[in-house]
């Protein structure tokens, strides 16, 4: 058994806030409550628990059970108690790249940015466009201490040209299809692929980048391309697949999700689009809501990234999304590269940043402290939105749910100066950030506890 005391739970999914105690058993929550005794413990099954004493100076810290006893205790006084965090947009470069990252320290990552649920894009070397590649990637999931899940590819080799079975990826255990990194370009592909998904009931998720508008990816065509003197990444290309899809999904049936949003265009074109078809969805990055385009001119290939850092309306249209739910979900597309990848030139060198082990503290930073979401809010928007679309019992606190939690102090600062990712490539090096993670729990484990 695990109790957790005085801590101040936020439930994203019933808005139930407050202090409470949470105890958690078999890799449930058993009992939410005001106060939980040691004498509510009497005659749980698996026997009589004692608490283990209080002490003034090891708060935050895991207390050892008595000897002979079962019970671990977390004083979480101070500090907030929520859901564990869910990533439905990670790549963990297993198999092909692992000098980039491998399931295992991804894992680490996750569980150090307080999330306990993730889902891995398809586009591995060799990409998951089988069940028995799926399941591969699947088995070493099931050996990192947190829920890691992926999506199986839409078309065959991510060439966007033949389906996938993507019947067999499904019960192979596929959480939904994407061919992310690669636009689809053929229409006809692409309804098939909502008429099937529809069918299957699994969510799809489109990279709207149309490369007929780029020159020079991962920068925008503006300042900074002028700065570079590139042609770079121009708005359009996003724009103009996003219009096509959200038409081409009408009447289908299918959920899809529009991956890391970058226009206020494409902000608009979705909240006008859900406003007529509920299977419509989007995901924002920490990135694009934090950062614009003066970023890679500042930190050059760190802040590089598909789609591109773009103008400050667009930032601040995405932080509008995020408020008024236009944007369901903020996901990191966590991209490991090496630092020499990094190093090469601007237009060289691979798009993308890590983002698992800052994403929260952004999120506080940018959105909660600045007053554009309550801190249940934003919860929601990176645990039970996510889920929902995903449909994973995650994402929320309840008697009977899954013992899935993170526990944080939210003004507290932490200096980014090392991270579990095998990779460093983040603009956030050397920042200081709030939200604090004390300990990340999964299925009633702790698998991460801060250190002194």
């Amino acid at each position: 058994m695990f109790l957790i005391k005085s801590g101040y739970v936020i439930d994203p999914r019933s808005g139930v806030e407050g202090v409470r105690d949470i105890l958690a058993d078999r890799g449930k929550i058993v009992r939410i409550a005001a106060k939980i005794r040691e004498e509510d413990l009497e005659g749980e099954e698996g026997g009589n628990f004692r608490l283990a004493e209080e002490e003034g100076n090891n708060r935050g810290n895991i207390k050892a059970p008595e000897a002979g006893g079962k019970l671990r205790v977390f004083d979480a006084e101070g500090m907030v108690v929520a859901p564990g965090l869910v990533d439905v947009h990670v790549h963990f470069r297993d198999p092909g790249f692992t000098y980039k990252e491998d399931i295992f320290t991804g894992a680490k990552a996750a569980a150090k940015g307080g999330f306990t649920t993730v889902v891995l894009m398809a586009n591995t070397k060799p990409p998951a466009d089988s069940a028995e590649r799926l399941r591969y990637v699947l088995e070493r999931g099931t050996q990192t201490g947190i829920h890691v899940l992926s999506c199986g590819n839409i078309t065959v080799g991510m060439k966007g040209e033949k389906l996938t079975d993507m019947g067999a990826l499904r019960e192979a255990g596929a959480a939904g299809f994407t061919d992310d990194g690669i636009p689809l370009l053929k229409e006809e592909v692409v309804r098939a692929a909502m008429e099937e998904a529809a069918r299957l009931d699994r969510p799809l998720s489109f990279h709207e980048e149309n490369p007929a508008f780029i020159q020079n990816n991962g920068v925008n065509r503006g300042k900074a391309s002028e700065y570079y003197g590139i042609g770079g990444s121009d708005r359009q290309a996003e724009i103009d697949m996003v219009k096509r899809d959200l038409a081409l999904a009408a009447g289908t049936g299918a959920d899809i999700s529009i991956q890391h949003i970058s226009t206020k265009e494409a902000v608009e074109l979705v909240r006008e689009a859900k406003r007529s078809n509920p299977h419509i969805h989007a995901e924002a990055t920490p990135h694009h809501f934090t950062l614009t385009e003066e970023a890679v001119m500042e930190h050059g290939t760190l802040a590089k990234m598909n789609p591109p850092l773009r103008e400050e309306a667009d930032r601040l249209a995405i932080i509008k999304g995020l408020q008024d739910g236009t944007i369901d979900m903020i996901a990191t597309d966590h991209a490991p590269h090496s630092k020499e990848e990094k190093e090469k030139p601007l237009t060289v060198a691979p798009s993308g940043i890590i983002g698992l082990e800052t994403a929260l503290s952004l999120g506080i930073r940018e959105l909660v402290e600045k007053g554009y979401l309550t801190m249940g809010e934003l919860l929601e928007r990176m645990a039970w939105g996510p889920a929902r679309f995903y449909r994973l019992d995650a994402g929320y606190l309840a008697e009977g749910g899954p013992a899935d939690i993170v526990i944080f102090k939210r003004e507290e600062k932490w200096l980014v100066d090392r991270f579990e990712s095998k990779s460093a490539n983040s603009p956030f090096c050397g920042m200081e950030l709030p939200g604090t993670v004390y300990a990340t729990v999964c299925g009633g484990k702790i698998v991460y506890r801060k250190t002194v």
